[in-house]
């Protein structure tokens, strides 16, 4: 039995590790400050005697002796790291520093949640972990592509001169349920218009692309990365492309096809393309994703469903 901590438990895709960590047997000690977690997320596993939530934010400096930390602790849609920028990038380093230091107290495995928005607005695809990305470093996307990227250099950096044992996942778009309805991710924002009968807001001309991986597939990928012996950075998402516009297609049709498809500008270093290179997953975790865009789509659909209607 492991003792294993989880920054950001809370969230969209720490709330589904720790239902899966919890059900392999482990004792998990949940730390979220809350921002963009909720309680409602941990249901399934708040009742159990080896779970423990505790609201705190990373930022500030406190101990715990665990086995293995994995780090989800920040925002990660643009409409929420955006709020508050200093903030996002203060989660991401100091915040960060501070999970290094408890690692290497207790001699833990850390993995880090990285981005693959540390690519940036790509000019190579797909995008291998060799790639140092193209990114606006003052942008208004910064506080997150660039504090993400500097969380990368600070684990490496520990690996390398103080012995730290640190993982760095590299996460594409995810989706599935317990997503917020206002979190400004492109398929909560579709799903809940699309159930209200609202028009459908498609940013730029909808022919840019994304990947899009079901949490359940994520959540085993970041299982599979913290019991490897691969440090990363590894790309966990799913390789095949859709257009924004397919997807807005799906989600409508789902819902009933109520909704008119309507457009408005690019916001500013949008990404045009984002396709993930899992080669390295494949072969040094034996990991690709598994749930089919519509099978998972239809997962999602049904969660948003009970949300909307509530």
């Amino acid at each position: 039995m492991d003792r294993v901590l989880v920054t950001g438990g809370a969230g969209f895709i720490g709330s589904h590790l720790c239902e899966r960590l919890i059900s392999e047997g482990n004792r998990v000690c949940c730390w979220d400050n809350m921002s963009t977690g909720s309680e409602r997320n941990l249901a399934a596993v708040l009742s159990s005697p080896r779970f423990e939530l505790v609201r705190h934010d990373i930022i500030e400096p406190r101990d715990i002796a665990v086995d293995r930390i994995y780090n989800l602790a920040c925002p990660a849609s643009p409409a929420q790291y955006q709020k508050d920028a200093v903030r996002t990038i203060m989660t991401s380093t100091v915040g960060v520093m501070n999970m290094l230091d408890i690692a290497e107290r207790c001699g833990a495995t850390l993995l880090q949640a990285s981005t693959s928005e540390v690519y940036g607005d790509p000019l190579v695809h797909p995008q291998r972990e060799d790639y140092w990305g193209h990114v606006n470093p003052i942008g208004p996307r910064a506080c997150y592509d660039e504090s993400k990227r500097l969380a990368e250099t600070l684990l490496v950096a520990h690996e390398r001169h103080r012995g730290a044992k640190v993982r760095i996942a590299r996460i594409f778009n995810t989706y599935g349920p317990h997503m917020s309805a206002d979190d400004g991710r492109v398929v909560s924002n579709f799903m809940v218009q699309a159930l209200r009968g609202e028009d459908i807001v498609i940013y730029g001309d909808g022919w840019q692309t994304r990947s899009f991986c079901y949490v359940s597939d994520m959540v085993d990928g970041l299982v599979r990365l913290m019991s490897s012996d691969l440090r990363g950075p590894v790309n966990l998402g799913n390789p095949v492309e859709t257009s924004i516009m397919e997807l807005a297609e799906r989600v409508n049709a789902m819902a009933g096809g109520r909704s008119a498809l309507v457009h408005r500008p690019l916001p500013v270093d949008d990404p045009c393309r984002r396709n993930p290179d899992i080669t390295l997953a494949r072969q040094r975790l034996g990991w690709e994703p598994r749930v089919s865009l519509d099978e998972g789509l239809k997962a999602t659909m049904d969660y948003f469903r009970d949300m909307v209607k509530g």
